[in-house]
């Protein structure tokens, strides 16, 4: 089962002010409880950020994150590798009074728990996938940007 997403999110700041809470990375545990292990310095390339994500469901995802491309304050693109694979790209843009975050990625679960359940119940996957992007994405924009989505 492969997960694709492409997502549009709009946060009331502007560009820089996204990106420089985006590099903000050490503060990531603290805007997400569902981050259980986060072992991350920098948002550049080449940085490998090793992480431990708990969705809502009954099992813990482990993998890492390689930034393969870093451009600020626009690009991320990134390989993720572990329980997980795949990549992920994010564009940041003006638009309007603040600006539009587009998150595209293509993953797949490949090992342990994660493929289990992604065979057996590829809905249930998708929900917790698309729980930690959008609760993810309301807690940055909570807690980091102090500006609700």
């Amino acid at each position: 089962m492969q997960l694709t997403t492409a997502r549009e999110l709009h946060f009331d700041a502007d560009r820089d002010s996204v990106w420089a809470a985006m590099s903000r990375v050490t503060d990531f545990p603290t805007w997400w409880p569902w981050l259980r292990r986060f072992d991350g310095t920098d948002l550049v390339a080449g940085a490998v950020w090793s992480c431990v994500i708990k969705p809502p469901l009954p099992y813990e995802l482990r993998v890492t994150v390689t930034l393969d491309e870093v451009v600020a304050p626009a690009l991320v693109v990134a390989t993720v590798a572990g329980e997980v694979t795949g990549t992920a790209r994010l564009v940041l843009d003006e638009h309007g009074d603040g600006c539009r975050a587009v998150l595209s990625s293509t993953l797949t679960p490949d090992q342990g728990i994660p493929r289990l359940v992604a065979r057996l119940a590829p809905a249930v996957a998708r929900f917790g996938h698309d729980w930690v992007l959008e609760i993810g994405a309301r807690q940055f924009a909570d807690r980091a940007l102090d500006r609700p989505i």
